[in-house]
C-alpha cells in the first residue's frame, strides 16, 4: 500500500509540475528547462561514419562468372577504365569464394553456396589476381565491397566436420538448409555459437587486411542476428573506413552496422505502377517511410536490375516496359544511392544463368546504348549536384502538387545552393499538369538540354506517357 501511495503521489506530483491539473495556478506554469531530466534528451541513434567517399557514390555490381567471356578478375580488370567514364564509385563483386560440389546447382553452381570462406573460387582467378583487380580500381578512385554469405554454407564446407556444432540441426538432427526456401544447396550456420561469431568476424577482417577491400554487401543480412553485425562492423572499421549494404529491409541495421539496405518496397511500387496494379500513391507510402522511418543518415538502395531480379524475375525491359526509363530518372534522382547491374549499360535483354555460364553479350567497343547514356549523364549529375547526394549530406524529397496527383510524380530536392525539380508521368496516357508552389520555382537548365527554363506558378508541363523531366539549378 505505502508504495502504491507514493507512486500515486508521484503522479500528482508530475501532473501538477505539467499544469496537468485543471484550473490551478501550476496549470499556467511550464517546467523550468532546469527541471528537465537529461533521460529526456533526444540521443543520436546512428553511431556508425559513412566513409566520406560514400556521400554522392554510385554502386556497379559486377557478376564476374558473366561479365566477360573469360569470367575471371583479371579479364574484369580490363573493364575497369570504362566503368570509371560510366561513372562508377564502389563495384561490388558478387561472392568470390569456392562454391560447394555436394547438392550443387547446375553445373557450375550457385556463388552464395561457400565452401571456404578463406579462399579464392579458381573459376576466377588467384587471390594475386583478386588484389591485383581491387589494386586497380583504387588506382582510378574506385572501391571494391564484396558479397558475403553469412548464414549459410555449403553442404561440403570444411566447417561441418571441424565445427559440427556450428550448424542448425533439423527434427532428426541432421544439418538443415534455411527453412521455407528452395536453397537445398546450403546448410544454416546457428549463431547462438559465440565462437562462429568470432571466426566469421575473423573471416570478415581477413579479406580487408589482405586484399585491402573496402567493405562488404551482406546476404540475407536480416537472417544473421543484427548484435553480430554491429559488432563486425566495429571490428571493421578499427581497420579502415568500410561500406556495409544489407540486402535487407529494416530501419535498425543502420544504427550500429551498416551504411546501406535493400529498398525492396520502392521495387515493388514501381513495378505495381508499371502493371497498371497501382498508382503514384504506391511511392508516396515508400517515401513516407523512408523519411519518417529511417534516419536521415540511411541510404536505401535504389535499382531497377539486379542479380536476382534479372534472373529469377525479368530484366528492366519485362519488368518496367515503358516506365522503364522514368523508373531509372528516379533510381538517380530520388532519395536513395543508386545501383547499376553490368550489362545495364548496354541495354542487355537475356537474363543471365544463374548456374551456368552465360556472359553478357557486350556490343563492339563496348559502346553505350541510350540506356547507358542515361545512366552516365544521371550519375555525373549525381556527383556534381549536392542536392542527389547520399543520406545526410544530399537534399531530403519534397512532394511538389500537381494536377494529376495519381498519375504525375513530381518533386523538389535541394541543398547548399543547388537543386532539381523532378516530373514523371507513369501512366500510359499523356498528362498536362500545373504545380502547387512556389518553393520549386526559381530559373533551371534541362538536364538533357541544357536549354534555360524558369519555373513559376504559371508553368505548365506537357508529359507523354511514361515521359520525364528534370530540371537542374547548380551543380
Amino acid at each position: 500500500m505505502i508504495k502504491s501511495m507514493n507512486r500515486w503521489a508521484r503522479g500528482v506530483a508530475v501532473a501538477l509540475a505539467l499544469g496537468a491539473v485543471a484550473g490551478g495556478a501550476a496549470a499556467q506554469t511550464p517546467v523550468p528547462l532546469d527541471r528537465v531530466d537529461p533521460i529526456y534528451q533526444p540521443r543520436p541513434m546512428v553511431t556508425i561514419e559513412h566513409p566520406e567517399w560514400s556521400k554522392n557514390a554510385v554502386l556497379y555490381q559486377l557478376n564476374t562468372r558473366q561479365f566477360t567471356p573469360e569470367g575471371t578478375f583479371a579479364a574484369a580488370q580490363e573493364q575497369l577504365p570504362r566503368l570509371k567514364e560510366l561513372g562508377v564509385d564502389i563495384i561490388w563483386l558478387m561472392p568470390i569464394h569456392p562454391i560447394g560440389e555436394v547438392n550443387r546447382k547446375g553445373t557450375l553452381g550457385s556463388p552464395y553456396s561457400i565452401k571456404d570462406y578463406f579462399a579464392v573460387n579458381p573459376e576466377f582467378g588467384t587471390m594475386d589476381d583478386l588484389k591485383a583487380f581491387v589494386d586497380a580500381a583504387h588506382s582510378q578512385d574506385m572501391k571494391v565491397i564484396l558479397d558475403w554469405v553469412a548464414n549459410h554454407t555449403a553442404w561440403d564446407n570444411p566447417l561441418t566436420q571441424t565445427h559440427p556444432q556450428w550448424y542448425e540441426r533439423d527434427l532428426d538432427g541432421d544439418f538443415r538448409p534455411t527453412p521455407w526456401w528452395d536453397w537445398s544447396d546450403i546448410i544454416n550456420l546457428d549463431y547462438s555459437n559465440p565462437d562462429l561469431r568470432q571466426y566469421m568476424t575473423e573471416a570478415l577482417m581477413f579479406w580487408v587486411r589482405e586484399a585491402d577491400i573496402d567493405g562488404y554487401r551482406a546476404d540475407v543480412a536480416g537472417f544473421v542476428p543484427l548484435d553480430f553485425w554491429n559488432t563486425a562492423r566495429a571490428q571493421l572499421d578499427a581497420i579502415k573506413p568500410v561500406f556495409m549494404l544489407a540486402e535487407w529491409e529494416m530501419r535498425d541495421l543502420h544504427y550500429a552496422a551498416f551504411d546501406a539496405s535493400y529498398a525492396w518496397t520502392w521495387k515493388d511500387a514501381m513495378q505495381g505502377i508499371a502493371a497498371g496494379r497501382a498508382d503514384t500513391g504506391a511511392l508516396f507510402g515508400f517515401y513516407s517511410w523512408n523519411e519518417s522511418a529511417y534516419p536521415r543518415e540511411a541510404m536505401r538502395m535504389i535499382y531497377t536490375s539486379n542479380h536476382d531480379q534479372n534472373a529469377w524475375e525479368g530484366t528492366e525491359y519485362e519488368k518496367y516496359g515503358p516506365l522503364r526509363e522514368a523508373a531509372i530518372v528516379l533510381s538517380v534522382t530520388g532519395e536513395g544511392i543508386p545501383l547499376i547491374y553490368n550489362g545495364q549499360e548496354v541495354g542487355n535483354r537475356k537474363r543471365l544463368e544463374f548456374f551456368e555460364k552465360d556472359p553478357i553479350a557486350w556490343p563492339a567497343d563496348y559502346a553505350l546504348d541510350s540506356q547507358g547514356e542515361l545512366y552516365r549523364d544521371l550519375f555525373a549529375l549525381k556527383h556534381a549536384n549536392r542536392a542527389l547526394w547520399n543520406g545526410q549530406w544530399g537534399g531530403r524529397m519534397y512532394q511538389v502538387v500537381n494536377s494529376a496527383p495519381q498519375q504525375v510524380f513530381s518533386f523538389f530536392r535541394a541543398n547548399e545552393g543547388d537543386q532539381v525539380f523532378v516530373a514523371l508521368n507513369l501512366s500510359d496516357q499523356a498528362q498536362t499538369v500545373t504545380f502547387q508552389g512556389p518553393h520549386h520555382w526559381g530559373d533551371y537548365r534541362e538536364f538533357w538540354t541544357g536549354d534555360a527554363v524558369t519555373v513559376d506558378g504559371a508553368t505548365t508541363m506537357t508529359l507523354e506517357p511514361g515521359g520525364w523531366r528534370v530540371l537542374v539549378r547548380g551543380g
